[in-house]
């Protein structure tokens, strides 16, 4: 038995923490945190350690898989598979156009290098605009407003959580969820660290989190009233006279219509809707100016924000605090990383990621070139020219992660050609006509090169490359080299250029065992690492550790890396100031609906989005399905105790789901987890048998439920109705 130790990273989320693994003849038998890592120290969740149990599963796609007429899915070969689907695509785009062929990124696809890359190239390729991804469900807003007031949608000042004197964390639970659009290695440490030092850490959110109960102080807020918060913020900031005009007048623009926007909204007014007294407000804003006078200070939010009716404004507004307090570009305050290349630099010049149409069905802007998920069915069922025929789907299962799945699964019924990659057979690859079996994260060398190396979204920078740990599983293959055989199969050359194509074809490397030549993936990562000074990919490799790069500096993003026509930033951009003429009628809707119920999701610390229920030990017992969260005087007015089964019920959809009593909660808030509902897929041999149901049925879709600005479907902060299961008097639940 040959015994051998491997450093790699993990890629189920930004935290992307450095592991060890251990192998007896060529098997993973264990994993543990890197201790020496550069930056992540010894820091891995249970999901990373337990990563090989998941793509180790009896249930893995290993082999590619062709619907018969009788709907049955079968082992097929590559060639028939690249054969077919190239002669499908080629028919419907003749026949229809190229925007008639669509894909669906998912989360997925973004923590490996050259999957999104060589997606995107498919369908430049192809020349489809047709693009949807996951970031329409949870992050869409942070790119649209980026684009306005910065440029760039990948611009995104994050806390610099090492100096800071003060955080504000609004619907976020690093605790649970680590960090988002920011790599941050045991957030619980480092929030500990900032009271540690003499700082302050205020949680608002309408859940006392995991996060809430390790450090920090707690605040409630009624879900989806964010937008009400950032205004009060904002009117007491100004009202304070807490700002530097000058810095302001040198680096931003439209401060005097910011300032008349939230004239009016009073810590006393937001009160109202957010259920935040006004002198907590006033005590939240005493520690962030506080701070912004010495060490600095940061606002900070993610999905509890994102995914509600204000997410956009919320957003915009928190950005234009953090700059109006003088704490963007800032150590302390928000900074903006440098990758290892100057990505935004090279994008904006050449408008990428930038595209300036509209879609077909409502008139929607593209975010970051895709456009709303949330009218993908819409896309698929009207007729007309650039009607979607064809769906590619990678990296994602849009089936349970996206707005009124139901009605989408409709929409995927009608498809002519539906082709699925994945590792594991989904709901939505259960649907499919061809299911392309990919490569897990331990079967291909890689970078961390998304969001943290190549933007710089590092609290503390460093790069890292990964050899693969192991052979791939099967015949599976990675994503590049699906694209690329796609592409030629197709007739539509890689990122539209047959130089391209033909490098790639011929440039590959022979992969041990079935002799089939894959893409040169290390030869592609090492030009890239190359490109931006960091060397070739060999020798960062031998680095299992990670090699430093210069920390932040602050001070080098305004007047310098700004990317808007005046190189300024747009406090008060014109689409967003045209979006919040509708805060007065939003306000009115909250104030009528006080006494509803609103839903909001949560996360397990054992999930990750739809795909890590597949593991036994992830879901025995009482997590064996998602569970209602009800605040105990909730239930008890709607006749329901802990175990009942409640229905709740929305314009769209009912789901019946078991009760659990949790005081944690804001009176007149529950919650139930997102991800379940896997009974669809049986070729999940474990998810299939769990009993949580899909809250995303519950939301809905279509053009009337969009934000106008982002194209964000609406996710959390739903208004339902709760109650008994019907003609049960006494339903309960119990787990496996």
């Amino acid at each position: 038995m040959t015994t051998t130790t491997r450093a790699t990273f993990c890629r189920i989320c930004e935290s992307l923490c450095g592991l060890e693994v251990t192998l007896e003849d060529e098997r993973i038998v264990k994993i543990r945190p890197h201790d020496g890592h550069v930056a992540t120290a010894g820091f891995a969740c249970v999901k990373g350690l337990s990563q090989h149990e998941l793509y180790g599963s009896p249930d893995r796609l290993q082999f590619p898989l062709e619907r018969g007429e009788d709907g049955v899915q079968r082992r097929a070969s590559w060639d028939r598979a690249n054969a077919d689907i190239g002669a499908r695509v080629r028919q419907i785009r003749e026949r229809h156009g190229a925007d008639a062929i669509a894909m669906y990124v998912g989360t997925a696809a973004g923590f490996s290098a050259l999957h999104p890359i060589f997606a995107q190239g498919f369908m430049l390729g192809l020349g489809s605009r047709s693009s949807y991804s996951s970031a329409t469900q949870d992050c869409a807003n942070k790119f649209a407003v980026a684009q306005h007031m910065y440029g760039f949608a990948f611009t995104q000042p994050f806390p610099d959580l090492d100096r800071t004197g003060c955080l504000v964390v609004v619907g976020a639970n690093p605790a649970v969820s680590k960090w988002s659009f920011l790599q941050v290695a045991n957030p619980v440490q480092r929030l500990r660290a900032i009271t540690a030092r003499g700082g302050k850490v205020w949680i608002v959110d309408p859940r006392r989190t995991e996060t809430a109960g390790a450090t920090g102080r707690h605040v409630f807020i009624r879900p989806g009233t964010d937008v009400f918060f950032y205004l009060a913020f904002a009117h007491e900031v100004l009202r304070r006279g807490a700002i530097d005009r000058a810095r302001l007048g040198a680096h931003t623009t439209g401060l005097d219509h910011l300032e008349a926007l939230v004239q009016a909204w009073t810590p006393e007014r937001g009160s109202a809707v957010t259920g935040i007294p006004a002198e907590i407000l006033g005590e939240i804003v005493d520690d962030y100016l506080a701070a912004s006078g010495g060490d600095g200070a940061a606002l900070y939010s993610s999905t509890g924000v994102n995914m509600g009716r204000g997410g956009t404004l919320g957003f915009w507004l928190q950005e234009c605090i953090n700059a109006i307090a003088g704490n963007l570009d800032r150590r302390g305050g928000t900074l903006v990383g440098k990758g290892v290349l100057d990505f935004p630099k090279f994008a904006a010049k050449r408008g990428l990621l930038g595209r300036a149409d509209r879609s077909r069905v409502g008139g929607f802007p593209s975010v970051n070139d895709a456009f709303p998920g949330g009218l993908l069915a819409d896309e698929i069922l009207t007729p007309g020219r650039g009607q979607i025929r064809a769906l590619f789907v990678t990296g994602g299962n849009p089936l349970l992660t996206m707005a009124n799945s139901g009605r989408l699964r409709e929409a995927f019924a009608s498809l002519e050609l539906l082709v699925v990659l994945d590792i594991l057979p989904s709901e939505t690859a259960t649907m499919a006509h061809w299911v392309l079996p990919c490569t897990s994260p331990l079967e291909r060398p890689d970078l961390p090169f998304s969001f943290p190396c190549l933007l710089g979204m590092q609290s503390r920078p460093y790069v890292q490359a990964t050899e693969r740990v192991l052979a791939p599983a099967g015949e599976s293959r990675d994503e590049a080299t699906i694209y690329v055989d796609l592409a030629r199969a197709a007739g539509a050359p890689i990122f539209g250029s047959r130089v391209a194509q033909r490098l790639l074809q011929w440039n590959r490397r022979r992969r041990d065992g079935d002799g089939y030549a894959s893409v040169d993936q290390r030869g592609v990562l090492s030009l890239m690492l190359r490109l931006g000074g960091q060397g070739g990919f060999a020798t960062l490799a031998k680095r299992g550790e990670g090699v430093l790069r210069p920390d932040h500096a602050g001070g080098d993003f305004l007047g310098r890396r700004v990317y808007t026509s005046d190189g300024k930033v747009a406090l008060f951009p014109a689409v967003l100031g045209a979006a919040a003429a509708t805060i007065d009628d939003e306000y009115a809707r909250e104030l009528a609906g006080r006494d509803q119920l609103k839903l909001i999701t949560r996360r397990a610390i054992t999930t990750h989005n739809s795909w890590t229920h597949n593991h036994v030990k992830f879901v025995q017992g009482d997590r064996a399905t998602n569970w209602l969260y009800m605040h105990p005087d909730d239930a008890r007015a709607r006749g329901l105790d802990d175990g009942d089964l409640a229905d709740v019920r929305t314009a769209v959809a009912c789901v019946r789901v078991p009760v659990r009593l949790h005081d944690a909660l804001m009176p007149g808030t529950v919650a139930l987890p997102h991800g379940w509902g896997h009974q669809l897929a049986p070729g999940l041999g474990i998810a299939s048998r769990t009993r949580g149901v899909n809250v995303n049925l519950l939301a809905a879709d279509g053009p009337g439920e969009i934000d106008p600005v982002s194209g964000m479907s609406r996710l959390t902060g739903l208004v339902v109705d709760v109650g008994p299961a019907a003609g049960q008097q006494a339903a309960t639940w119990s787990g496996m």
